[in-house]
């Protein structure tokens, strides 16, 4: 049994790079599928434009005031 990576002998070396890399695989499967799915039907160049209406204050009444 190597207590140390410095005298750690070639098999523990490729052993510890086999874990890492299915370990780094596992984890980037996992982003991919966790992802959320956008809708594909409206691209960024077909969205629709949104304008603003006219300003409205909240007052602590709970009443709107327009300006």
């Amino acid at each position: 049994m190597n207590h140390s990576i410095h005298s750690a002998d070639r098999a523990t070396h490729l052993k510890i790079v086999v874990v890492a890399l299915i370990a780094g695989i596992a984890v980037a499967g996992f982003g991919i599928a966790a992802r959320t799915n956008a809708d594909y039907s409206q691209s960024a160049q077909s969205s629709q434009v949104v304008k603003a209406g006219k300003p409205v204050v909240i007052t602590s009444a709970g009443t709107s005031e327009l300006r």
